[in-house]
């Protein structure tokens, strides 16, 4: 298992999908932690980090591979302008689909835990750490991504297309009368 941690207070990651409050269940998986966490292209240290950690990880797992590296080994980093080409929030940007049974601890800029659950949200930014491991599982064969704990250190736009009851109506004068 390799661990590494990724963002910087200059250049952050952004969380989407972000489900670390709660668990939630997959297509009826086992109840999980998760995150989809974007990183800009421009970010080649932490590119450079990530793709690293994916080839010691697979180095450290040749093993559960048969003792070969195959053709069609899955790997956790993925290009947003191709996977996820119908969605700005990812465009020149990689990203990582990583998740964990355990609840990630989640905390500020200041290490302070963050216990509101609406001060993390999917479009905030931050850093993260995370593990990348070796599986082997009914013929799919490749490296995961493993989350483990989420620094939130800027706002930003949700992403969803939610918005804040305070937006919805803030210039709505029909409420009153």
């Amino acid at each position: 298992m390799v661990k590494i941690t990724i963002g910087t207070k200059e250049n952050p990651v952004r969380f989407s999908y972000a489900n670390v409050h709660q668990p939630v269940s997959v297509n009826g998986s086992d109840l999980k932690y998760s995150v989809s966490i974007i990183i800009p292209k421009s970010d080649k240290k932490s590119v450079k980090k990530i793709k690293d950690a994916i080839q010691k990880a697979i180095e450290e797992n040749k093993d559960k591979f048969g003792g070969k590296i195959p053709a069609n080994l899955k790997t956790p980093l993925r290009d947003g302008d191709v996977d996820r080409e119908d969605d700005e929030a990812y465009a020149d940007s990689y990203f990582i689909n990583a998740n964990s049974k355990i609840k990630p601890g989640i905390v500020d800029g200041d290490l302070n835990p963050i216990i509101d659950q609406s001060e993390f949200y999917s479009g905030c930014y931050g850093r993260v750490s995370l593990t990348f491991y070796g599986f082997n599982v009914n013929g799919n064969k490749g490296i995961a991504a493993g989350l483990q704990n989420i620094m939130k250190t800027a706002d930003g736009e949700p992403l969803g297309g939610r918005s804040s009851a305070e937006d919805d109506f803030a210039d709505d004068e029909d409420v009153l009368g």
